[in-house]
């Protein structure tokens, strides 16, 4: 078999398991079938595995194929679990239509996880063979990216126990095998009004919460409006808010004495939970009016930290020139408007780029990859760790 339809039979293997995340999809069966598939996959190539579950049901599973000493190391990243299957017909049966496989997880990630694997064991044979690297190459295939990362939050703490340094990491969602230096962070924040119940033919006696939620969202509009003519950053564009969910009132004939709206604000690199916050209080103040019968809870339900790289740093002029190696074009440098995992090892001091297969559908009904370009992922995997993996 030609190493493509090795890929091609791996990544059918992997589409072919229900992973699921289950803080998605109630009742879903998460990643234990596809860690434990992995895991069988690494020790059946002599390939050192440990198994990471300190939340039961959603493990990780962290590769390794050591080096020989005083060398730089390299960790892959890629995500085990998929979001679900709504609107799919036959989502767990692997389709190939002119270079394309189909699937739910082909491209996000269950290619990119092959293409780690794949990379894993070139390394792994060339280091029987006498081409060792000095570093140790790992690969972190990990639960939960879809919902709160509890997988990629898993492995760092369990390296940094382990006094283990991480010198840089390549992150392998999907990018169209461009480098995506920089991605958007966001914020979740629930607000709920508070107003005062009376007869709805006497408005006077109450105060109407979902009124005051109208002059909210107004204020939501105009400030999201307000930083989409801020200086944009040159690979990430503006940041944005806008409301996600929203229910109010009790009954017909009262006064609604409550109204509740999920806001989503994404955020650019510079920007954290302190300008956040501050904006929403200045949303509510506007939709309060200085109405003492109205009031406002406010709570953070999730932040993610946004992602930039130096576009010069070591690690992404690595990638780079694997990538144009690869290609036979020069690597394009972009900005990704969603969050990733790269975020996390950034904020553990480790340098870091995303780099991954060309695909489509994420998300989507008809979710595909381009096999060929798991190939490439593969080739460019392997140049990058003999060219990292060595004594600085």
């Amino acid at each position: 078999m030609t190493v493509a339809s090795d890929l091609l039979a791996l990544v059918g293997s992997f589409v072919a398991i229900d992973s699921v995340n289950p803080a998605l999809v109630p009742g879903a069966p998460g990643e234990t079938a596809f860690a434990r598939s992995v895991q069988a996959w690494c020790e059946a190539r002599a390939i050192e595995t440990t198994w990471l579950e300190a939340t039961p049901g959603r493990p990780s599973v962290l590769a390794r194929v050591p080096g020989t000493g005083g060398g730089r190391s390299l960790m892959f990243n890629a995500h085990l679990d998929t979001v679900g299957t709504a609107g799919m017909t036959a989502p767990y049966d692997p389709r190939l239509e002119g270079g394309r496989l189909h699937g739910r997880g082909s491209m996000d990630m269950k290619g990119s996880v092959a293409a780690c694997l794949v990379a894993l064991e070139r390394l792994r044979s060339e280091a029987r063979s006498g081409g060792a690297l000095a570093g140790d190459v790992l690969f972190a295939a990990v639960a939960d990216e879809e919902h709160a990362s509890i997988g990629t939050r898993e492995v760092l703490e369990h390296v940094r126990s382990d006094g283990a340094a991480i010198d840089a990491a390549v992150v392998t969602e999907p990018s169209d095998l461009e480098l995506h230096v920089a991605h958007r962070g966001f914020a979740i924040v629930e607000v709920v009004v508070h107003g005062l119940a009376s007869h709805t033919s006497q408005p006077d006696r109450g105060a109407n919460a979902v009124r005051a939620m109208g002059r909210l969202l107004g204020a939501v509009e105009r400030l999201d409006a307000s930083l989409r003519v801020l200086p944009s950053h040159a690979l990430l564009g503006h940041g944005s808010m806008q409301p996600i969910l929203l229910d109010g009132g009790r009954e017909l004939f009262t006064t609604p004495d409550r109204c509740r709206v999920m806001l989503e604000r994404r955020t650019l690199p510079g920007e954290g939970q302190r300008d956040v916050l501050r904006e929403v209080d200045e949303v509510i103040a506007l939709a309060i009016d200085g109405d003492a019968r109205l009031s406002a809870d406010v709570t953070l339900e999730a932040i993610r930290e946004p992602f930039e790289v130096e576009s010069d740093a070591p690690i992404v002029r690595r990638v780079a020139q694997a990538v144009a190696h690869r290609t036979g074009a020069a690597a394009v440098l972009a900005g990704a408007p969603y969050w990733m995992d790269a975020a996390l090892y950034a904020a553990a001091g480790i340098p870091t780029v995303v780099c991954g297969p060309i695909g489509g559908g994420i998300h989507a009904a008809d979710e595909w990859v381009d096999v060929t370009s798991i190939e490439t992922l593969t080739h460019v995997l392997v140049d990058v760790a003999r060219g990292w993996c060595v004594a600085p």
